[in-house]
């Protein structure tokens, strides 16, 4: 067993957000990344445009709530409430509210 906290790995320095990627896996023919992110108020990820990667992605959000575009349809997505992306699926994310969004994601590919 590994075990990490949020709270002694730093942020990716380059994300506009606290990004902290908790385990990064490679098996035979899949590759696992888990970690945890936190959206403050009025910030969008990406900055512009929209962000695409060949990764599934599911996430839990743990705190707050955001607006988040995937496929081509808007959504509220709040505290308690868990998403699918497929992989190749543009999308973006907005923290419109006033505290910040907690996201626990996992990339798999």
């Amino acid at each position: 067993m590994q075990v990490q906290s949020i709270h002694t790995i730093g942020p990716d320095q380059n994300s506009p957000v606290s990004l902290i990627t908790l385990f990064q896996n490679q098996f035979e023919h899949t590759i696992v990344k888990f970690g945890f992110v936190t959206i403050p108020p009025g910030q969008r990820v990406p900055l512009s445009g929209m962000s695409t990667h060949q990764e599934h992605e599911y996430s839990l959000v743990i705190k707050g709530s955001l607006i988040t575009e995937s496929g081509g349809k808007e959504y509220r997505i709040s505290k308690g409430q868990a998403t699918y992306i497929p992989a190749g699926e543009s999308h973006y994310a907005f923290n419109d509210g006033e505290q910040d969004c907690e996201i626990v994601w996992v990339l798999v590919s």
